[in-house]
């Protein structure tokens, strides 16, 4: 494309320059917007993509064009052309032309095509190249008539120093120069800070464009990408971190220029806002006079422009060689070394076939395409070499077309996305070397066919490899209630009826009652995240139960025999029992959970402990009604001391335990037991009111011991022997080797009494015994003493921790007179 049309004054000639976020990129396409017709080159595929959709939001699919190698999107009649700078279809008359990041003409490996651009694209009223101001001397040099204007960046761009990965601060992107580097950043920026997007120029748009979505609506606060972030790619990026200073640029691996890392640093900030940058990992601290060159942009002008000659001559081979070789005949231009297309022209017409064939001009111009097909695998240089040998042959075969039966197998191969990132990313590449073949339409039969397939096949391998990737790089739930701890008030909460708690639609655990059951974590960052965003979620809930569980009625409450306290049916406090059994009437609980204020748990836990009490009332009623009567002095003498061993003892006693004293019983003694339901046995003094279910069930949840199994036959004691109060809870008593049922033991009794002390086989039935259990249990009887008192009128010596010990304060009752018995009998 010429700088002049005929009948038209010569196109106005701009050149834009000045560091990264002074608008320039956005500046050309608004200028291009207001011309009937543009065209635009970026130097990459991703950023061709992403001003290609800006411009279609503004003026519709129809009116804009996108050209790239291995993509294109062409209307019928487009107004606009957003390309990529290799791919720019200079045949072309628009009004307006630009050219971005055109300091790359001193690019080694692509300068050449942008140097081209700059000394021969024009649009016929308006071009603009936009770049670095070190351009500046150089454009003045290669475009006379050209207009400089230079802009400022719109923000403070300053250097943060060194610091560790893991405290790098929010809004932060993370530069590597290797794929290896930048996976090992991405996890462990994961396991440390909840998780990172991935940009590598290597992507296809639809992957990098999901990744930065990731990142631009602050699901992920990290960002680890290439220095492909430096083309041209707006991010709000607040901190830039270089992992490394040394990359290898196909050649070598070399340290930064000063202009590279200032082109990188300068992501930070965007538009007014202001931005850092600084170092990280591995990477040293950059040195004073760098960073002043980078903080003021200021750096050494380029001195030459890659260049190669673009008037290359097919008549034969050597002719073609030679045309590539010719050296600029202009200051300010450098011959540029030897590219891949070239090497593999050179490597290829050693090939007896290829240079038999390669004798015609037309064979020769087919040479040199199938080595300018680009290498997006990164294959070694033979490999390389012998694919375009193939796309060569089969140009220039009988068909002049690559065939189906030639790219239906290499799709088939790849038309696939199973596995992980890296076979995905192999696959993507050599989906892009398909796809810039079929956007040949001289080199394939049914090129559209082709295209759309190819398509597809990248969009949907593109999907899979951002899934892959954020599985692997992103833990969900972590970042989500991060985002949620860091936006108060805009995170969604919610405790649903089965009582799942979820912050920002993660699942952060499970609220029973009053009590809070977090989810258990991954890691220690995601606990610590689970902590604080379950906290903020169900700490109201939990105060507005808190206040209803302490205004309930009775009957909201229950109480298992393990001394679980239920609400409603859910746990939610546990009783204070002790080995030798609490006291059920001065209940002590503890409230299950830990959120809620301090004041409100008190309240709560009282309202179960009045509850507790009240019911043990009910419950134990003949335990509660005999307490009484020691306390206030109701009950005298020989019974006192009867009943408070049945108190301490929880309703259960041996018979001969207090043997002497109720030996001593008068009639009036006797009927005042029986008036406390008190029940004397053959073998057993109990209550036998607290036998009951009801009241059974409600003393086990007193004991802090394992539960007995109810059952009709003897159970096995264990090898610690069960304290009176839990075989009391349980209406049984110890016999040798055996618990038996206080029933049982007395049925036994009477049905021994009937037989004159033995048990017949029908007794045994009726019992639910073995023999041999009959009879260890009898001798059991037999061989046991009763712990005695010291005296016939001492008072009983309390159990140490009993609950009820206080009552041995209780005086011993008085002494009987000696002749009391003879009087009795007497009066009988």
């Amino acid at each position: 494309m010429s700088d002049r049309s005929p009948g038209l004054a010569p196109s106005r000639v701009t050149a834009v320059l000045g560091p990264t976020n002074t608008g320039k990129t956005h500046l050309a396409v608004e200028r291009m917007l207001g011309h009937a017709s543009g065209m635009i080159g970026l130097p990459l595929r991703l950023l061709a993509r992403e001003i290609y959709e800006r411009i279609v939001r503004q003026r519709g699919a129809s009116a804009v064009a996108l050209i790239t190698g291995e993509e294109k999107i062409v209307p019928p009649r487009p107004h606009y052309f957003v390309c990529t700078v290799e791919a720019m279809p200079l045949e072309r008359s628009v009004e307006f032309l630009a050219v971005d990041e055109i300091q790359l003409v001193a690019d080694p490996e692509r300068g050449h095509v942008f140097t081209q651009r700059l000394l021969h694209a024009r649009g016929r009223f308006e071009t603009m190249f936009l770049g670095a101001g070190t351009m500046e001397p150089l454009i003045r040099r290669l475009v006379p008539d050209v207009e400089i204007v230079t802009r400022d960046r719109l923000s403070t761009l300053s250097y943060a120093g060194s610091k560790k990965l893991t405290r790098l601060p929010r809004r932060s992107a993370i530069v590597a120069f290797s794929t290896e580097r930048v996976y090992a950043i991405a996890e462990l920026i994961r396991r440390q800070r909840g998780g990172a997007a991935v940009v590598m120029g290597s992507l296809s748009p639809r992957t990098r464009n999901a990744q930065v979505a990731l990142y631009q609506s602050g699901e992920v606060d990290f960002l680890v990408a290439t220095d492909a972030i430096g083309m041209g790619l707006n991010m709000d990026v607040d901190h830039v971190a270089f992992a490394g200073l040394r990359k290898f640029d196909g050649r070598r691996t070399r340290w930064l220029h000063a202009h590279e890392i200032g082109q990188i640093a300068g992501r930070a900030g965007r538009h007014l806002r202001d931005g850092t940058f600084g170092v990280t990992a591995e990477a040293e601290d950059l040195d004073p006079d760098l960073v002043e060159q980078v903080v003021e942009h200021r750096f050494d002008p380029v001195e030459a422009a890659e260049w190669r000659n673009a008037r290359l001559d097919f008549d034969t081979l050597p002719d073609l060689l030679r045309s590539l070789t010719v050296t600029p005949q202009r200051s300010g231009l450098s011959l540029t070394a030897e590219a891949l297309d070239e090497t593999l022209l050179r490597r290829l017409i050693k090939d007896e076939a290829i240079a038999r064939i390669g004798r015609s001009r037309g064979a020769v111009m087919r040479l040199w395409e199938a080595c300018q097909l680009p290498d997006f695998q990164k294959t070694t240089l033979d490999e390389h070499a012998r694919l375009a040998k193939d796309v060569f042959t089969a140009l220039t075969g009988k068909r002049g077309r690559l065939a189906d039966d030639w790219m239906a197998p290499r799709f088939a191969e790849v038309d696939r996305d199973d596995g992980q990132i890296d076979q995905l990313s192999a696959r993507l590449s050599a989906v892009r070397t398909l796809s810039y073949i079929a956007n040949r339409p001289d080199w394939v039969h049914d090129a559209k066919g082709w295209r759309d397939k190819t398509r597809a096949l990248e969009d949907r391998l593109s999907d899979v490899l951002h899934e892959r990737l954020t599985a692997r790089f992103v833990d969900r739930r972590t970042t989500a209630l991060m985002r949620a701890l860091n936006v108060r008030e805009d995170a969604f909460a919610g405790v649903a009826d089965d009582g799942e708690v979820t912050v920002e639609g993660q699942l952060v655990g499970q609220l029973e009652g009053v009590r809070f059951q977090m989810e258990k974590g991954s890691s220690a960052l995601e606990d610590r995240t689970l902590r604080q965003a379950a906290v903020r979620a169900v700490t109201p809930e939990i105060n507005l139960r808190l206040g209803r569980l302490a205004a309930e009625a009775d009957d909201a409450f229950s109480v298992a025999p393990d001394g679980a306290v239920l609400w409603r049916g859910v746990l939610t406090a546990q009783i204070m029992a002790t080995p030798q059994g609490a006291d059920p009437f001065s209940p002590s609980v503890r409230l299950l959970g830990e959120l809620g204020p301090t004041p409100a748990r008190e309240r709560a836990r009282r309202r179960i402990e009045a509850w507790l009490a009240t019911e043990a009332g009910r419950a134990l009623r003949d335990l509660r009604r005999l307490r009484q009567a020691v306390e206030t002095g109701a009950l005298k003498g020989l019974p006192r001391g009867i009943a408070f061993r049945l108190i301490e003892a929880g309703g259960l006693i041996d018979r001969r335990e207090v043997e002497r004293d109720l030996a001593a019983l008068s009639q009036v003694e006797r009927r005042t037991l029986k008036t406390f339901a008190i029940r004397v046995g053959v073998h057993s003094v109990w209550l036998p009111g607290l036998q009951k279910p009801r009241a059974r069930h409600f003393a086990q949840a007193f004991v802090a011991a394992p539960l007995i199994p109810a059952t009709p036959d003897p159970i096995s004691a264990p090898a610690e022997p069960p304290s009176a109060r839990l075989l009391a809870a349980h209406g049984l008593r110890q016999a040798g080797r055996w618990l038996v049922s206080v029933d049982a033991l007395e049925k036994m009794a009477a049905l021994r009494g009937a037989s004159h002390g033995r048990l017949s086989e029908e007794a045994l039935t009726d019992l639910g015994w073995s023999a041999d259990q009959a009879k260890q249990i009898v001798a059991a009887l037999k061989t046991e003493r009763a712990r005695r008192p010291d005296g016939p009128g001492a008072a009983p010596r309390p159990v140490k921790d009993s609950p009820f010990a206080a009552l041995a304060v209780l005086t011993a009752p008085p002494a009987r007179p000696k002749h009391r018995r003879s009087r009795r009998k007497a009066k009988v």
